[in-house]
């Protein structure tokens, strides 16, 4: 019988502070610590049970710096690449130095020369240092706000590019979490009417040296190779491990304002690229374990993110690295749920994709992770890497077949009308048959990931409006990319991962307050929506019917003929409501039938933005091209 006896990375006692790395291949392993004038003090670990080394060094206290040199085989034909000239961080590093000094250094083999050679220039003054950090927090009554998924509102931010230029936030805490965390900011994003933030990745990543070369920089942050630490740059305080404290702080803020957190995460790829890529942690501790490699040459990586690597979820200790940072997030950090980017690879075997693979099952199985919120992104780059509707029922997808049909729609594809009213009513056909709610479904018209909405629509504030009023009222969780609601631009830019600079930053100084307060109204009317009320599907509560101008049930044959106007009619729980639209240049006339009870008021249009409730007017309605129409039963007297 084995055991590891404790956790792995740097874990402080009231003596000192133990030390534990995972490696198979190592002959040797040492701590390097470092002092205030960077002097390197080495200490040789031992190797216990299971593959993990371990030291304990007594005295030492939060902040301090350190990494790692692993000694062994170097032979990349093999898929090992153990270099002891290389400083490695801590894959459980809570905390991690802001700075890479790129250069030949950071290479495990002389850049630009022989791929198979080993290259033994020490790394150390170049390398990035981890750094104890102290968990201790004040969490005082902070509570997760849990918001059921029928009322969930995600909001896609960036939390250097939402607080850069914000005038209501402290020049000295912009682009950091503790500007995120500033009341100016925290107020706009209650004030919205969301109801959680998913920020855009913020565990430790890097800029690679080619785009450091050209004067840019990793915008994104989709290139991480520190699964624990909040990412360094965006903290107001020390790198020693005030980004921890920091981070803590922001959750609790945005708790307090009955926010939700959720991280986006990279947990299929590292920034260690492929065979001609930097040597950081991963590849020097044990290469074959954390990577996907190519069978028959292990030289070099399979890649089925389009960034060089792929993480090795079939490892246990890989897997055990990602469980353990997903915990860790949720204990420590008290984040609220996960988006997984490119999550299909999580899923990957030997070339095979299995949504119920050992990654899927742990989470199911985990007291911690399965009551949290859980998104995929239910694609990657490699062979049958699309995945859409396959996830396992408890998580929920990025549903980019509901993006292109609206976005279809409202550019005047009546042939999409039909796929339209299934993506508006949640998109049954992925996400029912496995037995999952609308909620499955995350709807979005627009992401991080291409043009900006106001450059999409090349500045049409009606088809603005149209796509998001679109959006806000169907079935299944929408998504917001910020400042899409008040009309943020990127000049056109479609792929602005590496834009670090005003054209990312949000320029509030630009806010269209007339498309913010529209956005801002509908969202107010999403508990007024009878197919929104529960997360459910149409027919357990719900009526939910598709007619057309005369008033009637569309049928079979009406559904086979192109048009671009349609008419959504629910009922249940109460309330009744329609959603009117017409995406074609002319006009169209409607027979509106009576409610159950009351009459009907029109509380929101896109062809005028506005938002403030006005009674129906008898007789035929009409609806002007290219506008949507929300329609809501009241029971109160009209309106003098």
């Amino acid at each position: 019988m084995t055991s590891t006896d404790g956790d792995l990375g740097s874990t402080l006692t009231g003596e000192g502070a133990h030390f534990r790395v995972f490696s198979s291949v190592a002959d040797r392993v040492e701590l390097c610590l470092f002092d205030a004038n960077d002097t390197e003090t080495r200490h040789e670990m031992t190797a216990h049970p299971g593959f993990v080394w371990h030291v304990f060094v007594a005295g030492l206290t939060a902040g301090q710096a350190y990494g790692y040199r692993v000694h062994g085989p170097y032979e990349p034909e093999r898929g090992v690449r153990c270099n002891p000239a290389k400083l490695l961080v801590d894959p459980y590093a809570k905390a991690i130095s802001c700075d890479i000094a790129w250069g030949p250094a950071m290479f495990g083999y002389p850049l630009g020369g022989d791929e198979l050679a080993r290259e033994d220039t020490d790394s150390g003054p170049h390398a990035p240092r981890s750094f104890i950090v102290d968990d201790a927090f004040d969490w005082g009554d902070d509570a997760r706000p849990r918001h059921a998924p029928e009322r969930t509102v995600l909001y896609e931010l960036h939390v250097k590019g939402f607080t850069m230029r914000h005038p209501g936030v402290p020049q000295s805490l912009r682009g950091t979490y503790a500007g995120l965390a500033h009341p100016a900011a925290i107020a706009a994003l209650r004030d919205l009417g969301i109801t959680a933030v998913e920020l855009m990745p913020v565990q430790h990543f890097a800029h690679e040296m080619h785009l450091i070369d050209q004067g840019r920089r990793n915008y994104w942050g989709y290139h991480p190779f520190g699964y624990f630490a909040p990412h360094a740059e965006y903290a107001a305080a020390d790198e020693r491990g005030g980004q921890v404290y920091e981070f803590k702080a922001l959750v609790k803020a945005l708790h307090a304002a009955g926010l939700e957190v959720i991280l986006d995460v990279v947990y299929n790829h590292t920034a260690e690229g492929n065979h001609l890529g930097p040597t950081l942690a991963f590849k020097g501790f044990d290469n074959a374990a954390y990577y996907h490699l190519v069978t028959e040459t292990p030289q070099y990586y399979m890649d089925y993110t389009g960034t060089g690597n792929s993480l090795n979820l079939r490892h246990p200790y890989a897997l055990q690295l990602v469980m353990d940072s997903l915990r860790y997030w949720v204990n420590e950090m008290h984040v609220d749920g996960f988006r997984f980017d490119l999550a299909a690879t999580l899923a990957r075997g030997s070339h095979t994709i299995d949504t119920w693979s050992a990654f899927f099952a742990a989470i199911h199985q985990d007291p911690v992770l399965r009551g949290v919120k859980l998104i995929a992104e239910p694609w990657d780059t490699g062979t049958d890497g699309y995945q859409v509707g396959n996830f396992p029922f408890h998580w929920s997808e990025w549903n980019d077949r509901y993006r292109e049909t609206v976005r279809a729609f409202w550019r005047g594809e009546g042939e999409v009308r039909r796929d339209l009213a299934g993506r508006m009513s949640g998109s049954a056909d992925p996400f029912q048959l496995s037995g999952r709610p609308p909620s499955g479904s995350i709807n979005y018209v627009a992401s991080h990931d291409g043009q900006t909405l106001r450059d999409l629509t090349g500045g049409d504030t009606r088809l603005h409006r149209n796509l998001l009023a679109t959006l806000l009222v169907s079935m299944g969780s929408p998504l917001l990319h910020a400042g899409d609601e008040w009309g943020r631009t990127q000049q056109g830019h479609d792929n602005a991962y590496d834009q670090d600079n005003e054209l990312t930053w949000h320029d509030w100084e630009a806010v269209d307050t007339a498309l913010l307060a529209f956005v801002r109204g509908v969202l107010a009317l999403r508990p007024r929506l009878p197919w929104l009320i529960e997360d459910r599907w149409p027919g357990d509560g719900t009526t939910l019917r598709w007619l057309r101008p005369d008033g009637d049930e569309m049928t079979e044959d009406d559904w086979r003929e192109p048009a671009l106007h349609l008419a959504m009619a629910g009922a249940g729980h109460g309330q009744e409501a329609m959603v009117v639209l017409n995406a074609g240049p002319d006009a169209v006339a409607w027979t509106i039938p009576p409610p159950a009870e009351g009459r009907w008021q029109i509380v929101a249009q896109t062809q005028d933005g506005r938002v403030e409730p006005e009674d129906l007017p008898m007789g035929p309605f009409t609806s002007d091209g290219g506008s949507l129409v929300v329609l809501c039963a009241t029971r109160t007297e009209p309106v003098s």
